[in-house]
């Protein structure tokens, strides 16, 4: 078993290594989870495994075919918003009026904010970072900062104070009702605390490491990739916010009936909506709904071999076993729930997958402790958002690498900062609020 364990966290260690380096990703998934394979004394063909059993081809391709066809027409349309924004000027003039309003200087401030208001809506966090990209890109452009904070900004927007926070639509929210039997509000109380806290202090920490880039000379450089024709006319920037507003609308509307599947709907009338109001101002549309189609068949392949890194890890003793001592760690049972969560969602490199691996087995234990579900609900919920956020977490490469063109030696240590750091920190006031009676 100790040879397992160290397969378990030497092929996440071996994960992230090289996923920092920068290669690619298609290749490092499969060969990180060949090494947990091997390590766990896993088959590797479903031919040398007895019938239905584990093996790595079946549960590394189950995990990676099954994310796509999950998600494939969420990342599609996202990424075709995205782009239509773009080339329509719409994402350049919601941006220039935002900065013309609260200054250069808080261009993070309008990004994080953008995001924050998609994700309560209940747009998908891929399909955030999708949609407010190209204004996020041309917001930095106008401020002159350095564009590899741009991931940290959205994920910060996305993934920290609104995913996890009481009446989130997220599925990250949703999750512990069906174990908890609570409600998407469980908690509020303590949430709205520790969502300021870290809308706040995570802000505040952003804002001082640009600064500190921009005093050392760092400045926003072009790419030959970006847009770069200088539009004499721009259109109407209310008008160009009629478009996320339906995505918005949508989204809510047709949410508690079609759940996710209500973003394709969402996100297809939204391209639609910038068609018809700025079509005008297109300079290529057919060009642009191609370079959404390429970019996320990229982004999506890219997160789909974490995923699949994650179906093999699941598949070990080691895991179960894991799973095991962390469900029983003594003390208060929401710090051993926040663990337990937390460690699971960095393994599999999903917050989602970290909650619903964990409390099946965590939910009837503490509750028949007498454990308040709605200090546990909130409790595992935000910390779910953190360890998922390690550098070889699917929306991790999926923000950095695919939509953002950066590097991880560039822009994660930020975005780790924001997405890992605060989310912990606020887990822990989380615990302490409810601890003493909050």
């Amino acid at each position: 078993m100790v040879l397992g364990f160290i397969g378990l966290f030497g092929g996440l260690a071996l994960l992230i290594y090289l996923t920092m380096k920068g290669m690619n990703l298609l290749i490092v998934a499969p060969l990180s989870a060949l090494f947990v394979t091997l390590l766990n004394g896993l088959p590797l063909f479903p031919q040398l495994a007895e019938e239905g059993a584990a093996n790595f081809l079946t549960n590394y391709m189950t995990g990676f075919s099954g994310f796509i066809a999950s998600w494939y027409l969420m990342f599609l349309t996202g990424a075709i918003f995205g782009k239509v924004m773009e080339d329509s000027g719409a994402a350049e003039s919601i941006s220039k009026w935002i900065v013309s309003k609260i200054g250069m200087k808080r261009a993070a401030l309008a990004i994080i904010i953008a995001c924050a208001v998609l994700t309560y809506g209940g747009v998908s966090l891929f399909v955030v970072a999708f949609s407010v990209y190209p204004m996020a890109l041309s917001l930095f452009k106008e401020a002159n900062l350095p564009r590899r904070f741009i991931p940290a900004a959205l994920a910060f927007g996305s993934t920290t104070f609104t995913m996890t926070s009481a009446g989130s639509p997220e599925i990250q929210n949703w999750i512990p009702i069906e174990y908890l039997g609570t409600n998407a509000y469980a908690g509020w109380q303590v949430s709205l605390i520790v969502a300021v806290f870290m809308m706040i202090f995570g802000y505040w920490w952003l804002t001082k490491v640009i600064q500190k880039a921009v005093n050392n000379g760092e400045t926003f450089i072009e790419r030959e990739t970006d847009h770069h024709e200088v539009r004499e006319e721009l259109p109407n920037p209310f008008l160009s916010l009629i478009p996320l507003v339906v995505v918005l609308v949508i989204s809510f509307i047709f949410h508690d009936s079609l759940k996710q599947s209500a973003l394709i709907i969402a996100l297809t009338s939204g391209s639609i909506a910038t068609y018809l109001i700025n079509r005008k101002y297109f300079t290529n549309v057919g060009k642009a709904i191609t370079d959404g189609t390429m970019g996320a068949i990229i982004a999506i392949a890219n997160t789909s071999a974490v995923v699949g890194f994650g179906g093999v890890v699941k598949a070990t003793e080691a895991f179960k076993q894991a799973v095991g001592f962390m469900t029983d760690i003594p003390g208060s049972p929401l710090i051993g729930g926040a663990l337990a969560v937390a460690v699971i969602a960095g393994l599999t490199g999903s917050s989602s997958g970290g909650q619903a691996i964990a409390l099946p087995l965590l939910a009837p234990h503490y509750l028949d402790m007498g454990v308040n579900a709605d200090a546990l609900h909130r409790t595992v919920a935000i910390s779910s958002g953190s360890l998922d956020s390690l550098p070889s977490g699917g929306y991790v490469v999926t923000t950095i690498r695919s939509i953002a063109g950066e590097t991880h030696k560039d822009a994660y240590p930020m975005f780790g900062a924001l997405t890992v750091v605060v989310p912990l920190i606020g887990a822990i006031l989380a615990v302490i609020l409810f601890s003493i009676g909050l």
